[in-house]
């Protein structure tokens, strides 16, 4: 029994020591969060290499917002005072004494309180302009630091980093920020101020009830902290999800074309949400967390109070009966009304820590970035080193590379090549082979993993890599233009230049001189007087421009647009067809006169004409040059000095074309399937004896100039089309929308969670209603404290009093609790509707909307994501918080009209003053806001273009360039700041310490009418409280005025585009949100797939609105019949990817029909009939998402492709074996824009995407150009088996792809000149023979 005793002894003092040790483990580690969460927080402010003006407002704002909350509790010590002569006055009037001398003692008193009121004032404005000033310069700081730390990253961080998480983490997370460090931060520290003053005069007048007091502290900060906790994490998470859905909108609104060809945007709309739906569980859970902490908050406050006015009843009494002395009811008053006071306001700015702790959160994300050590860095400037020597001899050295975004996929094994100074080296061989590497690694986009890359003897890891990138022209696979001019485009060239007479042009270069020219070139004024009026340099970089288009084969084209080198290209060069990107981004390569030009298929997208054209005139400038191509039509390599073929990432032979051929390697198979005279070799070897016989003017010159003229007539395009249906739309979007608009719609998006709100709006209405309970409760106990009463009345009363606050601290809790946790819940709810709704909508309107009205796909995506966050800061508790101070404002004034409405009266009439204040502030705020929106909007679609072409920024050096640009687009907003802040923030201080100069005025008054008209102290007090709270709240309502102001015109923007979509709410799951009749339309072109569609085009005549005087279509005529192959030929630009535009009813013909199937198209609401059509576009378009998914996109809507289906498809396109030979197979991921496969094998998955959904009509424009010859064969044989019964229209330069057409059209100049079969034209077309005999390679 002992020893049972004793072991049980031991194991409870165990049990004890192990509690103590967990409690203190739990202590010490929250003790360390708080100083983590303090620290980071502190980090935030002094961010981003503060100025000394920066830090001056820091220093300014911190130190006049802590003075700011010391004169209210200085006021509470005059207030005591006043009240110890009311309460004398009161006594007085009892005892039928004069009372006449009081008012003179309060008169005395009210003039000080108006000083501390006017001190206040100052103070006030003084700390909110320095942190509104501080808040919005660390903002810009911010962006930039974040924008440039992007900049230096090298390539393959992108992998992971889509354009879309860039413009959330610019516009959302940034916004975040500035609102965590704005003015919240001087109210929330001048709060602190007051609360600890009032703390410090509470211990001074009365240690024991101050000490009592005391327990609010450790209460509130437990409560913020956990609560700050919670609130950060799920924070974080939400705007992870966030991020990731943006990035998903902005490649879907990017490649909106390939969306509606395939009709994708439920698919895509479904991956979408899927991401939403994450984003919407955790900002429940932080709404949850800020409403219990909230509902805590207050709880404490009242409790507080109920404790303080038992305990202080019991003192007074004390004092009345004689037992204690030097205590006045005053000096209890003091106490009270200032820790009550203080920790009420405490409590009010609680949704501040969460606005903290997001904003540290949000930093914490950009910081991940911001910090990362580049391992690259293109933006070192370059320091003294003599590069003058370098030749342009350059060696790889046993270079084996893998992608870090597939580390166990080898790209390039064991690589040993020398390309020799002022030689010309052609690299060939199949698709994936790793030819575009090679060009990555030479430019230093990519490092090798092992061996190294020499330039004349020095590894290239040891050059800048700044210079190294100056001596080297890139022409990459996939040109990407950025959204400027011409002239502008080609002369980004010049940025980072090697040679020493360009350096002149850095100052034009960096300014916006070239866009000056560009635009007076658009209204009318010669290039080169545009250029004079700039100075010499300006006129020499047009010039150096205009010499690089004519060796680029871009002069004639240039020439026949209307504003030739000021034509502006739209994002990515869209506006221009590919061959003249080509062209244009060939002349940006050239223009600096590097010493290294790497051409990546930089003709892949001409027509043979051209591309010799362009092959001659680089054979002329290529003296002295190293030139590097890398090329899948071999009849453009031939002449190369070397041609290195590669194999799986291993060279497997190089020499001459003809020892190459001698050898009969795999470069001789590879010509042997490229040559167009294997098949028809009669033919063209009869027509090729007689054809080197004439001179080439004599060739081609007629067809050229017109093939020009066409593609000059093209490139004028600009596609737009802007139909009346268009107009209204854009006119919808533009106008202002009416608020009851706004209101209707926000109604019928709200109605499914109606209850809730029902709930939300009556837990807001008690919230507000008990901030007027406390007033009447302590007016009641001020009354029942009065020494007039006898000691045993004043403990009674302090008692029930005191009680009555506690209940009103339980009902607080649950009210605040259920209003908080239900708005967010319904603002979580809404949020996720209004974003797919919109994402909907996008997607809903035609291509010419799209491209109209300068939309851009980085403007529609703030749809999505800075204008839903905006909507996001009003709805949830802020809702919650306007309602009930809206409530407690008409409770207040009808109690106190009730209660003592002489006081009242006159209280009422100070009200418009600060309601004005307010109101001011609103419009000044708003209308900043209006001015700059397009200002903010322009900023974030710089960055998402720099993220979008990084490899052409990279390779061109052009991080400081694009910064310039970012930086100058932001120049308005900055310059108009600093008065706008001046401006908006007098009225700010005004409603914040207009409290003050009431409370002076109706103490005033409130003397003289106890005085002399008989109210009692209880009337007054409870006037008092109950307007006074009010009053201050509605100046922290106005301090919500910034969020509301974004919030009304973001949720007008979004409802004026969910408004031009079709669906105005989201149907319950599974009910489909599309008319049914299309519906049974789509299912009927599902099942009748049996044969080819007969496609038909009459008389079309197609010109872009925007242009309606010059025709791309001039008459067209074409027919072709159900299974029949038909191919589209001609000169780059000539209108035939219009002809596949218009098949797509992407834009609408002018005059003349299209008939698909007998049916003419534009007679169809829904475009159903683009279910039986696959379309293979020029640019192969993948989405970030796994191989499966890109496939699958592919499908009909409404039907998901299965594994076989998609395998199917993926043999058809000879890709299948690539894909099983990859570790994860078909779960591969693809990366932004697909960005981790090389260009081939893009191509190839487009193809099996369109295959998959078994077409009736396949279009391929231009489907094979990134592929080598064996993989166009194999690819061949699966087309040809997929396209049994089905109808082809192809479109190629490479004529040997589309020889064994049934029927061949030849457009130019936007008609049909010529059809037949190929063996047909090579006899009737001079224009098709001398394409014929260009790329043909024998002997």
């Amino acid at each position: 029994m002992a020893t049972d005793a004793a072991a049980a002894a031991v194991t409870t003092s165990s049990n004890d020591s192990s509690a103590r040790d967990t409690f203190a483990r739990r202590a010490r580690s929250t003790a360390s969060h708080v100083a983590r969460g303090l620290f980071r927080y502190f980090r935030l402010l002094t961010y981003a290499d503060p100025s000394v003006i920066d830090i001056a407002l820091l220093v300014v704002g911190t130190v006049s917002s802590i003075a700011a909350g010391v004169p209210f509790p200085l006021l509470g010590i005059l207030f005591g005072e006043l009240l110890d002569d009311l309460n004398s006055a009161t006594c007085a009037s009892q005892d039928s004494i004069s009372p006449g001398e009081y008012q003179s003692s309060v008169n005395e008193k009210v003039l000080l309180v108006m000083a501390c009121a006017l001190a206040q004032f100052a103070l006030i404005y003084i700390y909110i302009v320095c942190w509104n000033l501080f808040g919005d310069r660390l903002a810009h700081r911010l962006r930039e630091r974040y924008f440039r730390s992007l900049l230096r990253q090298e390539v393959s961080f992108f992998d992971k980093l889509p354009a879309g998480e860039v413009s959330s983490r610019l516009s959302a997370d940034i916004n975040i920020i500035k609102s965590g460090t704005s003015e919240k931060v001087g109210v929330y520290m001048g709060s602190l101020a007051m609360f600890v003053t009032a703390y410090i005069i509470a211990f001074i007048k009365n240690a024991r009830l101050a000490g009592i007091l005391v327990s609010l502290v450790p209460a509130f900060m437990m409560m913020a902290l956990v609560g700050g906790h919670f609130i950060g994490k799920y924070s974080g998470r939400a705007s992870q999800h966030i991020a990731s859905a943006s990035s998903i909108a902005l490649e879907s609104l990017s490649n909106v074309m390939v969306v509606h060809a395939f009709r994708a945007n439920d698919r895509l709309e479904e991956k979408f949400a899927a991401k939403l739906v994450g984003a919407r569980k955790d900002g429940i859970k932080k709404a949850v967390a800020t409403a219990i902490q909230s509902g805590f908050l207050y709880f404490i406050a009242f409790s507080a109070s109920g404790l303080a006015y038992w305990q202080g009843s019991r003192t007074i009494a004390d004092v009345v009966s004689g037992r204690k002395e030097g205590v006045t009811v005053g000096t209890i008053y003091t106490i009270i009304f200032l820790l009550v006071d203080a920790s009420l306001v405490i409590s009010q700015i609680s949704p501040y820590l969460q606005i903290f702790g997001s904003a540290t959160a949000a930093l914490e994300k950009l910081e991940m970035d911001m910090e990362r050590r580049s391992n690259i860095d293109g933006t070192i400037p370059i320091e003294g080193d003599d590069i003058e020597s370098i030749s342009g001899d350059v060696r790889l050295e046993n270079v084996g590379f893998t992608y870090p975004s597939r580390p166990d996929v080898p790209v390039i094994q064991g690589v040993t090549l020398d390309l020799p100074a002022g030689k010309h080296t052609a690299i060939v061989g199949l698709s994936g082979s790793g030819k575009s590497t090679i060009a990555g690694l030479l430019t230093r986009l990519y490092d090798p993993n092992q061996g190294a890359v020499y330039m004349n003897g020095r590894n290239i890891r040891e050059v800048n890599v700044r210079q190294l990138r100056s001596l080297i022209g890139l022409v990459q696979q996939d040109p990407l233009l950025l959204d400027r001019s011409v002239l502008e485009n080609v002369a980004l060239g010049l940025v980072n230049s090697s040679r020493p007479e360009h350096a002149s042009f850095q100052p034009v270069l960096f300014s916006t001189q070239l866009a000056q020219i560009a635009e007076a070139v658009r209204q009318g004024q010669d290039i080169e007087a545009a250029a004079e009026s700039h100075g010499p340099s300006a006129l020499e970089i047009v010039k150096l421009v205009q010499y690089a288009a004519n060796v680029a084969d871009a002069a004639v084209f240039l020439g026949h647009l209307e504003y030739g080198l000021g034509t502006v290209v739209g994002p990515n060069g869209d506006l221009l067809s590919g061959g003249q990107k080509q062209r244009v981004a060939l002349a940006r390569a050239l223009v600096k006169d590097p010493k290294i030009l790497i051409l990546d298929e930089a003709t892949s997208s001409l027509d043979s004409a051209s591309e010799r054209r362009i092959q001659g005139a680089i054979e002329e400038i290529s003296n002295g040059r190293t030139i590097i191509s890398i090329a899948h039509r071999l009849a453009t390599v031939k002449d190369a000095d070397n041609i290195v073929v590669m194999r799986n990432g291993k060279v497997i032979e190089q020499g001459h074309h003809l020892d190459l051929i001698a050898k009969d390697g795999d470069y001789a198979a590879l010509v042997r399937l490229q040559n167009m005279g294997s098949e028809t070799s009669s033919v063209s070897t009869a027509k090729a004896s007689t054809m080197k016989e004439l001179p080439d003017s004599s060739i081609d010159m007629d067809e050229v100039s017109r093939s020009l003229t066409a593609e000059a007539k093209t490139a004028e395009a600009v596609a737009f089309e802007v139909v009346r249906q268009t107009e209204e739309k854009a006119k919808l979007t533009n106008r202002s929308r009416p608020t009851w608009a706004t209101i209707k719609s926000m109604a019928l998006i709200t109605r499914p969670f109606l209850l809730q709100l029902c709930i939300s709006f009556f837990a807001a209405l008690i919230v507000g209603g008990t901030y007027s309970g406390s007033a009447l409760i302590f007016g009641n106990t001020i009354g029942a404290l009065s020494p007039c009463n006898t000691a045993d009345a004043i403990r009674a009363g302090g008692s029930l009093f005191g009680l009555m606050f506690f209940v009103l601290a339980i009902i607080e809790f649950f009210a605040n609790g259920a209003s908080w946790s239900m708005f967010g819940w319904v603002a979580e709810k809404v949020l996720y509707t209004i974003r797919v709704l919109s994402f909907r909508s996008l997607f809903e309107q035609d291509l010419q909307w799209h491209q109209s009205e300068d939309r851009t796909p980085s403007m529609l995506l703030s749809y999505i994501t800075s204008d839903s966050a905006a909507v996001g800061g009003l709805t949830g508790s802020i809702i919650g918080t306007i309602f009930s101070i809206c409530v407690n404002f008409f409770v207040a004034v009808i109690l106190s009209l009730i209660v003592a409405w002489k006081i009242a009266i006159v209280c009422l009439a100070t009200m418009p003053i600060m309601l004005g204040s307010g109101i001011m502030q609103l419009r000044i705020l708003s209308r900043f806001t209006e001015r700059h929106e397009k200002a903010f909007s322009k900023s974030v679609g710089i960055t998402v273009e720099a993220v979008n072409s990084i490899k052409t920024v990279a390779a061109l050096s052009l991080e400081q360039e694009v910064m310039e640009t970012y930086r100058r687009s932001l120049s308005g907003p900055r310059k108009e700041m600093t008065r706008s802040s001046l401006w908006v923030n007098l009225f700010l201080a005004i409603a914040y310490s207009i409290s003050n100069l009431i409370y002076a005025f109706i103490y005033w008054w409130g003397a003289k009418q106890i005085i002399e008209s008989g109210y009692t102290q209880v009337q007054f007090f409870i006037v008092l409280i109950a307007l006074l709270v009010s009053a201050q709240l509605w100046g922290q309502l106005f301090t919500l005025a910034p969020e509301v102001t974004r919030a009304g015109r973001a949720v007008g923007r979004i409802f004026d585009l969910i408004d031009l979509g079709s669906s105005k709410t989201l149907p319950a799951k599974g009910q489909p949100h599309h008319d049914p009749e299309a519906a049974v339309e789509s299912e009927k072109a599902a099942t009748s797939n049996a044969r080819g569609l007969a496609v038909k085009f009459k008389q079309v005549k197609f010109s872009y609105p925007a242009r309606p005087n010059r025709q791309v279509l001039k008459g067209l005529d074409i027919e072709i019949r159900p299974g029949q192959f038909c191919a589209l030929v001609g000169p780059s630009g000539a209108g035939k990817s219009t002809v596949i535009s218009l098949l797509e009813r992407m834009y609408s013909a002018e005059s003349g029909a299209i008939e698909v199937d007998g049916v003419d198209i534009s007679a169809k609401k829904e475009p159903i009939f683009r279910d039986n059509i696959g379309l293979v576009p020029q640019d192969s378009v993948l989405f970030d998402g796994s191989i499966r998914f890109n496939v699958a996109l592919g499908g009909r809507p409404g039907t998901e492709p299965s594994d076989a289906d998609i395998e199917q498809a993926c043999k058809l396109a000879n890709i299948h074996d690539t894909i099983m030979a990859l570790p994860d197979g078909y779960d591969t991921q693809c990366g932004p824009s697909g960005g981790q496969l090389s260009g081939g094998q893009k191509q190839r998955l487009s193809i099996a995407r369109a295959l998959v959904r078994k077409p009736r009509l396949l279009l391929l424009d231009e489907s094979t150009s990134a592929l080598d010859a064996e993989s166009e064969r194999l690819l061949q044989d699966g087309l040809e088996k997929a396209t049994r019964g089905i109808t082809v229209v192809a479109i190629a330069h490479r004529l040997h792809t589309i020889r064994r057409a049934d029927v061949i059209f030849m457009i130019e100049d936007g008609r049909c000149v010529e059809k037949g079969s190929h063996e047909e034209l090579l006899v009737r077309s001079e224009s098709y023979r001398v394409n014929v005999l260009h790329q043909t390679l024998e002997g």
